[in-house]
């Protein structure tokens, strides 16, 4: 249901924000706010802010925030609609009566719950029965206890083909309710009605309420197709809609910032007894854009654990590219491929959970998943491969909705071609005999560059002792005036630091540039203490030389951009100099000739180390 505006305002009216968010975090008065630690990321010192005069919450660290309806749906997954059904509750404002049309729908669809519920309490017996022998002989060939069994409320549909519709009728269920529950198939020319499920082991499926509303079933005859079913589309259930386990692993996935997305009912049993409870599945089908979705609402970068065979390797493909238009800042996925012939069960019954840990904490990013899906296997020993390559990775940039997310993976996927294709390995040297080693050093000077890169003055100095201090007086401008990275992102985003530390500098400022977070130098070096680069933070302020860092030589504010997009321009020098340098390395390697030595010497000369 669509509510209106003024409506929405007066749930917002009467909710006490405070009050809700201290529900989940310890919370400070200063002044009119209220401060705490972020429970949305790890943080030692408060910069998660609540008001109640403007009825929002703000994190100055990730950048999170919004309303109370943005709270419930961030911090406990909800959709908007049940966050507004929540709010109003307690707030005491009566949400918009339905019409009688309206209200039959819903009565239908509680009905069609309690079915569903007396049809998993007749699976559960079953099994515990004598006919359900062989389905539990089953589940503890698969190492399933009785506790696991009971906390999973694994049942039994047994053989025949009417035994649920008979119980159901026998609790005063039709035989149309228990169709329109998905339980039983209605009867055609050939056959009268039947059970949907037999001889099958079953597994119940809760919406995100926790109320049962389908079931999945395995075959126990090693030759029935197919092996897994699951319930039917129904008035409560869509299976590309849900997530096995989605509603008993929420809280978990909420607090951990994590959810592990295996591809089985029994993979995501295996890893929950293992101790990782924020573990679901999709339900018999590759993830759907709407069980994203669901995975993003609960944590930013879901886990996607996927077999390592030749099928695990396309269910991860199919995922990444489905997951590109909806890609976001600070949205994305990560793959944890298991050893071939492993799954999730396999592996912690063999291995145990420390190895199933590792795997989860190694899980490749989405960009390198998308890479090797174009290159591994393939042969680009022509350039008309390589630039098909170049061409399949454009396409695949062009599917990417958010345009600074997508103007990343340009940036990406450029880079690694480069470094594969266009970085030539220089050629071993060859030999020389006394003669020729003399030769090195008496090459006369001759012109070797263009002559406006010539003429620089950043050209004419030792080539990796100058980048070395650029790059350094970038990054200390930088860090005392990191607003200068919100306005010139574009120029930040094109250079590359040699210095490892100093480049996760500049990426840690676009990150947050595009996440929307507030600049400033006091917030940033906050920021890097708590990514654990305090080292950095007190490099940057001269605290390595002994001295106070306010004595540090940092120009004034109206200087700083001025000298950030020259030192910047000459950086970009350097890098320009540099494949003019190694193309004439490369030549005097193979060519082995007077000229191409004195062309080497000369570009050394002139901006070399």
């Amino acid at each position: 249901m669509r509510y209106g505006p003024g409506l929405l305002e007066e749930v917002l009216r009467r909710t006490d924000i405070v009050q809700l968010v201290g529900k989940r975090v310890k919370l400070t008065r200063r002044g009119q706010a209220f401060w705490g630690c972020c429970p949305f990321h790890k943080e030692k010192s408060p910069s998660f802010k609540v008001e109640n005069g403007r009825r929002t919450f703000k994190c100055f660290g990730c950048g999170k925030g919004g309303d109370a309806f943005r709270w419930l749906m961030e911090i406990e997954g909800l959709s908007f609609p049940e966050s507004v059904e929540r709010l109003a509750g307690e707030a005491g404002v009566e949400l918009p009566k339905w019409s009688l049309d309206d209200e039959a729908r819903e009565q239908r669809r509680r009905s069609l719950y309690d079915i569903v519920e007396e049809a998993c309490r007749f699976f559960e017996a079953q099994l515990g029965a004598a006919a359900g022998r062989a389905a539990r002989d089953y589940l503890a060939g698969r190492g399933l206890d009785e506790a696991a069994i009971k906390k999973f409320r694994l049942g039994f549909a047994p053989s025949g083909h009417d035994a649920l519709i008979d119980h159901l009728r026998g609790k005063n269920v039709s035989l149309d309710d228990a169709v329109a529950a998905g339980l039983a198939r209605p009867a055609d020319e050939e056959r009268g009605a039947r059970d949907f499920f037999f001889n099958r082991v079953t597994f119940p499926i809760a919406d995100a309420r926790g109320r049962l509303v389908a079931f999945g079933a395995r075959a126990l005859d090693p030759d029935a197709k197919p092996k897994y079913i699951n319930t039917g589309e129904t008035a409560l259930f869509s299976k590309g809609h849900l997530l096995y386990n989605f509603a008993a692993a929420r809280a978990a996935a909420m607090k951990a910032q994590s959810i592990v997305v295996a591809e089985g009912y029994l993979d995501v049993i295996a890893l929950v007894r293992a101790g990782f409870e924020h573990a679901v599945a999709p339900l018999g089908t590759a993830l759907t854009e709407d069980q994203l979705q669901i995975l993003w609402r609960t944590a930013p970068e879901p886990i996607l654990a996927f077999d390592g065979d030749e099928a695990g390797v396309r269910a991860a493909q199919r995922a990444a590219r489905l997951s590109l238009p909806m890609l976001r800042a600070g949205y994305s996925l990560r793959f944890a491929f298991l050893p071939k012939g492993e799954d999730p069960d396999s592996l912690l019954k063999g291995q145990g959970k420390a190895a199933m840990q590792r795997l989860l904490n190694e899980a490749e990013p989405l960009a390198k998943v998308l890479w090797r899906a174009e290159t591994e296997g393939r042969d680009f020993s022509t350039p008309e491969r390589r630039a098909g390559l170049e061409r399949s990775l454009a396409e695949t940039v062009a599917l990417i909705g958010d345009s600074k997310v997508a103007d990343y993976y340009r940036r990406d996927f450029e880079q690694q071609v480069f470094d594969t294709f266009k970085r030539r390995q220089a050629a071993p040297r060859r030999e020389r005999g006394p003669r020729e080693e003399g030769r090195r050093f008496s090459a006369p000077p001759v012109e070797a560059v263009s002559p406006l890169l010539r003429s620089n003055p950043v050209a004419r100095g030792g080539r990796a002792a100058v980048r070395r201090l650029k790059e350094l007086e970038i990054a200390r401008l930088l860090f005392f005036w990191p607003e200068i990275a919100d306005r010139q992102g574009e120029v930040l985003a094109q250079l590359r630091f040699q210095d490892a530390l100093l480049d996760r500098l500049r990426r840690e400022l676009l990150n947050l540039a595009a996440s929307g977070f507030r600049l400033e130098n006091q917030g940033l070096e906050n920021h890097l203490v708590r990514a654990g680069l305090a080292e950095l933070a007190s490099r940057l302020k001269g605290a390595e030389r002994g001295g106070d860092p306010r004595d540090a030589a940092v120009p004034g504010d109206a200087d700083a951009e001025a000298q950030f997009l020259s030192a910047a321009a000459e950086l970009r020098i350097l890098a320009e100099l540099e494949p003019e340098r190694q193309r004439a390395a490369e030549r005097f390697r193979t060519e082995d000739s007077e000229e191409s030595w004195a062309e080497f010497i000369r570009l050394k000369a002139s901006g070399g180390d």
